[in-house]
């Protein structure tokens, strides 16, 4: 169960929060939850675990992906390559949409995720090693299915 965030604290004087209430989020660097903040802060304190996370400058492009080691939500800036998981250190592979394709698993129908130009995928949930790139049935099988 999710733990609920208590608001955020009074910002210094000299910061005013926008007129029209905007917001961002990105993931606290202590506990992992996802935090909101007014845009224009330049850090924010988690009401949690209270640690202080900075806020990358206006303007960088954020992208998302989920741990392939213990399946937390990491926030990175686009444009990486590689994204290193604070939770458990396991180095993600940071793909951009166009450098990945879909395919379902040919054992369980899984959908699956892999780097485009790959032969084969091995499915995590049932270990099924999938060809990707060659056609592997005839159409009409295909419409059989």
């Amino acid at each position: 169960m999710p733990v609920p965030l208590a608001p955020y604290p009074t910002p210094p004087a000299p910061y005013t929060t926008p007129a029209n209430g905007a917001q961002s989020q990105l993931v606290c660097s202590g506990c992992r939850n996802l935090l909101l903040y007014p845009v224009g802060a330049t850090s924010v304190c988690c009401a949690v675990c209270n640690a202080v996370t900075a806020v990358p400058p206006p303007g960088t492009e954020m992208a998302q992906l989920v741990c392939g080691g213990c399946h937390t939500l990491l926030m990175y800036i686009r444009g990486a390559t590689s994204v290193q998981c604070s939770c458990c250190h396991t180095v993600n592979l940071a793909l951009e949409a166009n450098q990945v394709a879909h395919v379902n698993c040919g054992n369980c129908r899984m959908l699956l995720m892999y780097q485009y130009g790959a032969r084969s995928v091995k499915c995590a949930v049932c270990n099924f090693v999938t060809s990707v790139g060659v056609l592997t049935s005839t159409p009409e099988q295909k419409f059989n299915n």
